[in-house]
């Protein structure tokens, strides 16, 4: 957490002008070909690298890509395709239960509203979020460690909790901005603005951000 300044209105536009112009059209690096593999390797990512998760769904979604083909799996069969990723066991007891609850409940359809994701086991606000916006084109915003430190360290959106953040992003962004923003602040927290040694010398963005001009003067 830095006490950098609340970007300007100007600060905001440079700096996701900036974002699209270098990326476009940005995409999750979770691998998936359906509503529901998005939603299955939001679930399991939980703590887990996007690379770790692709490395098992790549095991998985080839024998078992739907809800129904998941509860024929049975749990020690989902456990074994899974068990690469941290918390396997109980992020395998989440994804059974939500298939099962998608069967019985929506037809093995994954759901659009926030309320019946959220009602699945292991999906939080933030899974939720990510399927929103991801699957559906919605302008919602997950706001994850690295959208969180990005927020609060270049003065975009500053709160001390992931919802303070969020809340505040979507104040602030463009609407324009707003179906990609996600994206971007990720791989930008991800490769770019990272926790312990941020590379600002290297960084696109860095003439609308606060904590650069702060650090150096």
């Amino acid at each position: 957490m830095t006490d950098a300044k609340p970007m300007t209105t100007a600060q905001i536009e440079a700096f996701f002008a900036t974002l699209q112009a270098a990326n476009p059209l940005p995409v999750t690096e979770l691998e998936y070909t359906s509503v529901f593999e998005l939603l299955a390797a939001v679930l399991l990512s939980a703590q887990a690298t996007d690379v770790g998760v692709n490395k098992a769904t790549r095991r998985l979604f080839p024998v078992a890509n739907t809800p129904q083909k998941i509860l024929d799996l049975g749990l020690e069969g989902l456990e074994s395709h899974i068990k690469t990723i941290g918390l396997y066991r109980s992020k395998a007891k989440h994804l059974m239960e939500t298939c099962r609850i998608l069967v019985e409940r929506h037809g093995g359809d994954v759901p659009r509203s926030r309320e019946a994701l959220e009602a699945l086991p292991g999906v939080g606000r933030k899974t939720a979020n990510v399927v929103l916006n991801v699957a559906f084109g919605e302008p919602t915003m997950a706001v994850d460690t690295h959208i969180f430190r990005v927020g609060n360290r270049t003065g975009l959106a500053m709160g001390k909790t992931p919802l303070a953040v969020e809340q505040a992003l979507l104040r602030r962004i463009p609407v324009k901005y707003l179906v990609d923003a996600h994206h971007w602040l990720i791989l930008h927290g991800r490769y770019v603005c990272q926790a312990r040694k941020p590379l600002c010398a290297q960084c696109a963005v860095s003439s609308a951000c606060n904590f650069r001009h702060k650090t150096t003067g």
